[in-house]
């Protein structure tokens, strides 16, 4: 788990402030913004920095980024298959984030699939199996997150909607201290195996050059815009983003050496594109002077 740091707290506290500070007009306040920040320049020490990241949040599409990493938690152990469709379906998810793609992607992790309403034990020992990744999580010593949810375009229906609760009381939810956590552990190779860590990178990898029609393209739309003034830095990200919630997660390594993970989430200001890497700055000046 990495360390608490002053500095880096001065540093999270520095970018919720300008962000805050920006978006006053937008009415921008503390209860919508959530971030933190890891340093990775020594891998053996991460360090920490955190606004609300104990925040238990809806995550939208970051919540692959666990599914990830769980498919390769089985895959390793040999409990579950790599076929080309798996294969297919792992890179769509992150790639492109479909949301088709993850719904199968969390059948195959817990062998669940959805359909008509269940009812009483026969619901009881679906939802059981579908829990199977935050049990994974919970015993790597994950706290205060749920990761049991498929990712729908529209909604959710039969025995999903059922699990998910008739208010929502079990809708996926995520910390940036746990997604933080997590991408720095993929970062430095700690997440299954080095193996696995790399084959993870190689979908998160995120090319920010040139320019993109597309306002939600997960290279130029959320922290790859912070990136444009620093030429030689490298991305690898996961965003989600709906109708109320605008987040990101991303690891970047900058030409001076310095490797860092900046996870923001923000909530009801989905149209404000410019809150993530307002945040994104303020932490890339800081290691970009280091």
């Amino acid at each position: 788990m990495p360390a608490q740091s002053p500095e880096l707290q001065s540093l999270v506290d520095a970018a919720a402030r300008a962000a805050l500070k920006k978006f006053a007009g937008k009415k921008l306040t503390e209860s919508q913004l959530a971030i933190t920040v890891i340093d990775l320049r020594d891998t053996a020490r991460p360090a920490q920095g955190s606004f609300r990241g104990n925040e238990r949040i809806y995550p939208a599409s970051v919540v692959k980024l666990f599914y990830l990493a769980y498919a390769h938690r089985l895959l390793e152990d040999g409990r579950l298959k790599e076929t080309d469709e798996l294969k297919r379906a792992l890179r769509d998810m992150i790639v492109d984030s479909s949301n088709d793609a993850t719904g199968y992607v969390l059948d195959m992790l817990t062998d669940t699939t959805s359909g008509r309403e269940l009812q009483g034990a026969e619901m009881k020992r679906w939802q059981q199996k579908r829990d199977a990744v935050n049990r994974y999580f919970a015993s790597l010593g994950y706290t205060n997150i749920n990761t049991n949810q498929k990712t729908f375009c529209e909604d959710a229906y039969g025995r999903e909607r059922f699990s998910r609760g008739a208010k929502g009381e079990n809708r996926n939810k995520l910390t940036t201290d746990a997604v933080a956590r997590l991408l720095a552990e993929i970062a430095t190779d700690r997440a299954v195996t080095p193996a696995r860590s790399a084959a993870m990178r190689s979908l998160l990898k995120r090319d920010f050059a040139g320019e993109s029609k597309d306002a939600d393209d997960q290279a130029h739309g959320f922290t790859g815009i912070a990136l444009e003034d620093f030429p030689g830095a490298r991305l690898w990200s996961k965003a989600g983003w709906t109708s109320t919630t605008r987040h990101d997660a991303a690891y970047i390594e900058l030409p001076n050496g310095a490797r860092f993970v900046v996870v923001t989430f923000t909530e009801n200001q989905a149209n404000e594109r410019d809150i993530i890497p307002t945040v994104a700055r303020v932490v890339i000046e800081h290691f970009n002077k280091q």
